[in-house]
């Protein structure tokens, strides 16, 4: 279940915040301005505020489709008309400034300028036909240095996001690693003292149990006798137990180095991790892969997919693992291949291993991984 804080995220950034505050002032001046500032009643300039501030709360939860857009472009269109029913004399075209950020949160260089531009042209198109004013044309500059300004402040927010959340995957690479590093250290150290236990102590263990039994042939045995090659048998009953008990974990545990990996990415989505006891990886080479194909496929629900859950399981059976990654996010079928579900293929081809990707149950997009446990 989404908590309150998770829903409201979208809404309530920094930037966001001060848009609101933007907007919120422009309100206070156009209800505390004289009439004669005002080229249509009152209700109306409000009612266009209003529009304004109604589509810009909707864009904030949507994703890059074409909604999305339709409403940027909205944004726009009611900050221009603002400017038709309120004089410059205010400071309606304090909106254009505001869009312009959002403009520049989401849009390229090029088209960046391209948008700047046009908005301009139309101010000053608004303030030929419609601001009865000396000189509206300094307005004109005076808002298009601002404009200018702010998108720069907007692009590098946009960078320095952008940049985080590289270094967030690199960090939860690094540290998912560390811990795969350290697993194999662990069962490699358990792979050694398995194999002196059997090679060392359970041979001479086994030697001593040989005289002790030909003691007892050849001089009728006796009370110490008898107890010690009893000892000795259960002795090496308890070696051999004890082998075998750590024979039944080899493998990597990748328990640790998943949650590290899950664990610095932004929410949502929130990420539900289920993975089997017996669930042992049979070598570095596959746990790696599983590690980073579990990576692409997080990063591709955050960036593509709008998910708000998503569910990373981890099975075993006599003959392979299993790794299923699925969101309730929206996909579209037949899904278009980058780079990034392509370098999974060949990642898992390397060890027999193979993908199927299909449409989940949440509907959104379900990763199915087998690979052998003998690659």
């Amino acid at each position: 279940m989404v908590s309150l804080p998770q829903m409201l995220r979208p809404y309530v950034g920094a930037l966001n915040v001060a848009a609101y505050l933007t907007w919120a002032a422009i309100l206070v001046l156009l209800l505390d301005s004289h009439p004669r500032f005002l080229r249509h009643t009152r209700l109306e300039v409000v009612a266009c505020l209003l529009a304004f501030l109604v589509v810009f709360v909707l864009k904030q939860s949507r994703e890059k489709d074409w909604i999305f857009w339709v409403l940027l472009a909205l944004e726009g269109l009611l900050a221009l008309l603002t400017n038709v029913f309120w004089s410059p004399v205010a400071v309606a075209p304090i909106l254009t400034i505001v869009f312009i950020v959002d403009c520049g949160l989401v849009l390229g260089a090029g088209a960046l300028v391209a948008v700047g531009l046009g908005v301009n042209l139309a101010l000053w198109l608004i303030a030929a036909k419609f601001w009865d004013i000396e000189g509206a044309w300094r307005i004109n500059i005076a808002y298009g240095a601002f404009q200018f300004f702010a998108a720069l402040v907007a692009w590098y927010s946009r960078r320095a996001q952008e940049i985080a959340a590289q270094l967030r995957e690199a960090n939860a690479h690094l540290l998912a690693t560390r811990s795969l590093l350290e697993e194999s250290a662990r069962d490699h150290e358990r792979l050694r003292l398995a194999r002196e236990l059997h090679d060392v102590a359970g041979h001479k263990l086994t030697a001593l149990k040989l005289n002790l039994t030909a003691l007892q042939r050849e001089n009728g045995g006796g009370a110490s006798v008898d107890s010690a090659a009893q000892l000795a048998t259960e002795l090496l009953a308890d070696i051999r137990g004890v082998v075998a008990q750590m024979r039944q974990h080899d493998g990597l545990d990748i328990r640790d180095a998943l949650t590290q990996l899950v664990g610095h990415l932004p929410a949502p989505p929130h990420i539900h991790l289920a993975i089997q006891e017996d669930a042992r990886v049979g070598s570095v080479a596959q746990a790696e892969a599983l590690l980073r194909v579990v990576q692409e496929a997080l990063t591709n629900v955050v960036r593509h997919s709008g998910a708000r859950n998503v569910w990373v399981e981890l099975s075993r059976d006599d003959t392979q693992l299993r790794l299923r990654v699925h969101d309730d996010g929206r996909v579209a079928l037949p899904l278009a291949e980058g780079f990034g579900l392509a370098g999974m293929r060949e990642r898992l081809a390397q060890l027999s291993g193979q993908i199927d990707i299909s449409q989940g149950h949440q509907g959104g997009l379900s990763l199915d991984i087998q690979l052998p446990l003998q690659a």
